[in-house]
């Protein structure tokens, strides 16, 4: 049925009533156990010293979180407000050399940061592909790039290579990898898009423009070829009506958001909590829910604040750069949940629709969605717990594609053609309730643990059962509907925006 199918507002206020007391009671139970676990020994390493005039200490178990705010924080003000001063400059006196300006700043703060032989590290495997894409072959690109990315994610290559660079600072690892990654992610799609090039290829100066723009270079997003290079083409760069009024409300919203999750942290441990599986056992089976959930959310609010800070910066330099990710709160579809968009989208133009093409067919999704999960699981760093993840998540996405080709079989397509629309929503919601809670147990097996997810699975769905189990699947299901609205109320006003641009 269609996405614009219209409920009774009472019926909506009771879902909204619902899921806010479900909130309410789930987290009141969290920020209890938050209070009375504060002094426990297991958590002396992930609660520290915070607000003293408050009384309360600080989650710390986030060790991103934790560096970008203290070792980290220096250096990206740095960088960035540098960056950020010399685009305007360049932007102003060279537009047409932009690309140019950003590349020299880009490679000046790598040397830098990470010192010489990083940088001959870096652009050895630039070379490499560079190479790789003059034979215009899209299979020696994927081979070439993955067993680059495997030089930086297998032992004993990665750290054969690793040792090359001297020295030690607190951030060597972390800016390594990170910077070394996403270079060959940036190569890969510089190399494939070249091969798609009818007359020609890009030149090296191309590549190195796209790898060392700075915002990208170490954290992402990735930035597919084709849109970057097209972007920082453009001589005239002007800015859309209330563009700069945007980016402020942005900018301020991500401050907002850090300030929040500063706050949120010193009342609800979220992070410590998990580690110690004995005192969370004791947990009721709302607030294990609550705290399983909130991992979630959290992971996204930290992906905003640092996806949405380089967004800002790149916006500045008039690039359209890959949105932050959806919320997991607006998720019940396994096709759209990611934490990074720009690898998302980098997976989606070439391995999940180039192989899948219209996601139609139950075997080329298969093949689709194993190659991508492949590549991510080698992105990602190969260990037991992600080689879990990978499994659990492409049978989510698969098992999707298999539950709607069985209701569309001609009994249960004529049952649902006999319904109205109405009740059709609400069918359809029972199980993306169903799905909702598959897409946060999946994923908190990658952002806690195994153990973690297996006491959460069996609590809701085993011990729990029937009245924990039932109960949270309703208040899912009201959840659900209440993101069903918000999609049908954004279909609408895109529909009026497009009949107002034909007009």
């Amino acid at each position: 049925m269609g996405v614009k199918t219209m409920l009774p507002s009472y019926e909506l206020g009771f879902y909204a009533l619902a899921v806010t007391c479900a909130v309410v009671y789930s987290g009141s139970g969290i920020f209890e156990a938050s209070r009375d676990s504060v002094n426990r020994k297991a958590f002396r390493d992930g609660i520290k010293p915070g607000w003293h005039y408050f009384g309360r200490k600080m989650d710390v178990a986030d060790f991103e979180w934790v560096m970008w705010f203290t070792s980290f924080r220096n250096v990206i003000l740095f960088a960035l407000s540098g960056h950020v001063l010399f685009g305007k400059i360049c932007s102003m006196a060279v537009p047409q050399h932009r690309a140019v300006m950003y590349m020299l700043y880009g490679v000046l703060a790598v040397l830098g940061s990470m010192g010489l032989v990083y940088l001959m590290i870096i652009l050895s495997h630039c070379l490499v592909l560079y190479s790789v894409a003059l034979a215009k072959q899209k299979w020696l690109c994927y081979v070439a790039g993955l067993c680059c990315l495997a030089s930086f994610k297998v032992e004993p290559f990665s750290s054969w290579q690793s040792g090359f660079v001297t020295g030690a600072f607190d951030l060597q690892d972390v800016l390594f990898y990170g910077g070394s990654s996403f270079t060959i992610m940036r190569c890969m799609s510089f190399a494939l898009e070249s091969s798609e090039r009818k007359e020609g290829i890009y030149s090296i100066f191309d590549l190195l423009k796209y790898n060392f723009y700075l915002p990208f270079f170490f954290f992402g997003p990735v930035m597919t070829f084709d849109q970057f290079h097209e972007q920082v083409s453009t001589r005239e760069l002007r800015r859309k009506d209330d563009e700069m009024r945007n980016i402020r409300v942005h900018a301020l919203f991500h401050v907002g958001a850090i300030i929040a999750v500063d706050i949120f942290f010193h009342f609800f441990y979220i992070l410590t909590l998990p580690s110690d599986l004995k005192f969370v056992n004791r947990l009721s089976d709302w607030s294990l829910a609550g705290l399983a959930y909130s991992n979630l959310v959290y992971d996204w609010v930290k992906a905003a604040v640092m996806f949405g800070v380089i967004n800002t910066i790149a916006r500045l330099d008039h690039l359209d750069p890959p949105q932050p990710p959806k919320c997991i709160t607006m998720l019940y579809v396994f096709a759209e949940t990611h934490f990074d968009r720009g690898i998302n989208d980098w997976l989606c133009k070439y391995m999940y629709d180039h192989i899948g093409e219209n996601h139609d067919n139950i075997m080329k999704e298969l093949v689709a969605t194993i190659a991508t999960f492949a590549v991510t699981t080698l992105w990602l760093g190969p260990c037991e717990i992600v080689y879990i993840w990978s499994v659990f998540n492409c049978f989510g996405l698969n098992f999707e594609l298999w539950v709607q080709k069985f209701f569309q079989l001609e009994p249960f397509a004529k049952l649902e053609a006999k319904m109205s629309a109405a009740m059709s929503r609400r069918i359809r919601a029972v199980f993306g309730a169903a799905n909702f809670w598959a897409i946060v147990l999946y994923n908190i097996l990658a952002l806690n643990s195994l153990e973690f997810a297996l006491l959460v699975t069996k609590r809701l769905l085993l011990t729990g059962f029937p009245v924990s189990t039932l109960s949270i699947w309703f208040v899912t299901y009201c959840g659900v509907q209440l993101i069903k609205e918000r999609e049908r109320i954004l279909a609408i006003k895109e529909e009026k925006c497009d009949k107002a641009k034909v007009e």
